[in-house]
């Protein structure tokens, strides 16, 4: 694989600071307002998980601070001492959930909050902070501090749903294109890491996103027809889906069979044989998001393309 040391672009921190910190925080402040006005005690279409579970395993506890600790693994990196294998998200999920089981609707509350006010107060300011782009450990591979820090907001979307079909109000724009603008960073991200060369994007009611990998790292930009900003993507993509907000981050996470979208129209594909051409990224990075949605949906295209 390709070594991020010889990368020039790290996609969406390239963007102005200002733009990650009002979205990450946006993208919190909706979820707090979604979790706010669920009952908790519903159960969700998470096997086992009631909407409390979602919400404490998003939260910021004494025993478990997820900003904090990508924090001082960036610091404890900056010395030297990287850690080699990222932490089993189920297994630390399962950890935080067993542990507070038994806190009540506000301190779960709260801690949403605690988490929403550390993450706030690390993208405080526009000046680049010295551990934006020091490489930290994920579930996908080794990415900038930035990175990971943004790259949550993707749960947030995807949880705002799951809070939806436990009766809560629908996510707003702002956290589904957030949510979109971070799905795309780490598909162009994974790209890049395994050597793949590619363009694509996406296209739903809440804008569009779209990313470039190559041997010089990846970009991630807005893309529009007759786009002239310096980070668009402008013109026809060789590759993109075209689909609902809601409908794309379900089918990346798992939520719905995403072949079945395909073949309803939910999920609109364009430029088929470079889609698979992405498909060695869910062999190789067991950890991207939406892993066995995708390889499945990889699976059922490339039977469609031989018709």
């Amino acid at each position: 694989m390709p070594s991020l040391d010889d990368f020039a672009e790290f996609g969406i921190i390239e963007r102005p600071r200002s733009e990650i910190r009002d979205r990450v925080v946006g993208a919190w402040d909706e979820f707090l307002r979604i979790a706010r006005e669920v009952d908790l005690e519903t159960p969700s279409r998470l096997p086992g998980w009631r909407a409390y579970e979602i919400c404490v395993h998003l939260g910021s506890w004494e025993d478990y601070q997820p900003i904090n600790g990508v924090l001082a693994a960036a610091r404890a990196a900056k010395r030297g001492k990287v850690v080699d294998h990222p932490p089993d998200l189920d297994t630390s999920a399962a950890m935080v959930i067993g542990a507070h089981s038994h806190a009540s609707r506000s301190e779960v509350l709260e801690a949403l909050q605690r988490n929403r006010d550390q993450t706030a107060a690390y993208l405080k300011g526009t000046k680049p902070r010295v551990l934006d782009r020091v490489l930290v450990v994920s579930p996908v591979g080794p990415l900038p501090t930035l990175t990971v820090i943004h790259a949550q907001i993707y749960e947030l979307a995807v949880h705002g749903l799951d809070l939806t079909a436990c009766g809560g109000p629908a996510p707003g724009v702002a956290l589904l294109d957030a949510g979109l603008a971070a799905l795309t960073d780490a598909a162009g991200a994974v790209a890049a890491r395994v050597g793949i060369t590619s363009t694509a994007g996406i296209r739903t009611e809440c804008g569009s996103w779209a990313f470039r990998a190559g041997s010089h790292g990846w970009e991630v930009g807005r893309w529009t027809v007759l786009g002239d900003a310096p980070t668009s993507f402008s013109g026809k993509l060789p590759v993109r889906v075209d689909a609902s907000a809601a409908t794309l981050l379900e089918a990346s996470a798992g939520r719905i069979n995403p072949l079945k979208a395909v073949v309803t129209r939910r999920l609109k594909v364009h430029g088929l044989s470079g889609l698979l051409g992405l498909a060695p990224i869910v062999e190789m990075v067991p950890g991207i998001p939406g892993g066995p949605a995708l390889r499945l949906a990889g699976k059922g295209l490339a039977r469609l393309s031989r018709r």
